[in-house]
C-alpha cells in the first residue's frame, strides 16, 4: 500500500490538525507518521504558508533531547529517519524553486527585451539587431567590391 500524504494544519493557538485523519495531532504523532513512511505537509491554517521544514526541525530537536529508556541507538535511528525525510523534502523543494526562479528570470528578460525593442522602434532608433544586420550587409558589400576590384579586366588594374 502506498504511503498516504498527510496535510497538517497549524492553528494560531499552536494546535496541529491532521486533515487526513480529521483529528488533532502532536509533534510526536507527526514523528510517528514520518517514521512509518508517510509524506507530510504542514501549513499555517490562516495563510497557507508552508511550515513543514520548521515543524520537522522542531521534531528532530525534540528527538535529540528525549531520553529513551531503550537507549540512545533507537533515538539515533529515529533522528536519522527524520533527518533523511527533511533532506529529501528540502532538496525537492530547492530543485523546484531553482527551476521556478530560472523560468521567471527568463520571462523577465524576454519582457525587458521586447519593451526595449518597442521603445527603440517608437523613437526611430535602430536596435542592436538592426545594427548587426546593417553591419552584415556592409561586410557583404565590401566583400563583393573587393571581388570586383581584383577580378581580371577590372578598372583598378
Amino acid at each position: 500500500m502506498a504511503a498516504q500524504r498527510h496535510l497538517i494544519k497549524k492553528y494560531a493557538n499552536r494546535k496541529l490538525y491532521d486533515a487526513q485523519n480529521s483529528r488533532y495531532i502532536t509533534l510526536e504523532g507527526i514523528s510517528k507518521l514520518v517514521r512509518e513512511g508517510h509524506d507530510i505537509q504542514v501549513v499555517e491554517r490562516d495563510t497557507g504558508r508552508d511550515l513543514t521544514s520548521l515543524i520537522l526541525s522542531q521534531i528532530v530537536m525534540g528527538e535529540e533531547k528525549r531520553v529513551d529508556s531503550v537507549g540512545g541507538e533507537i533515538l539515533h535511528e529515529r533522528g536519522q529517519a527524520l533527518l533523511g525525510y527533511v533532506r529529501r523534502t528540502l532538496s525537492g523543494s530547492a530543485a523546484l524553486l531553482g527551476e521556478e526562479v530560472e523560468r521567471r528570470r527568463s520571462e523577465l528578460e524576454d519582457l525587458v527585451d521586447s519593451a526595449v525593442e518597442r521603445a527603440l522602434v517608437r523613437l526611430s532608433i535602430p536596435s542592436r539587431r538592426d545594427v548587426d544586420a546593417l553591419r552584415t550587409r556592409v561586410d557583404e558589400l565590401e566583400r563583393r567590391l573587393d571581388a570586383v576590384a581584383t577580378a581580371p579586366g577590372s578598372l583598378s588594374q
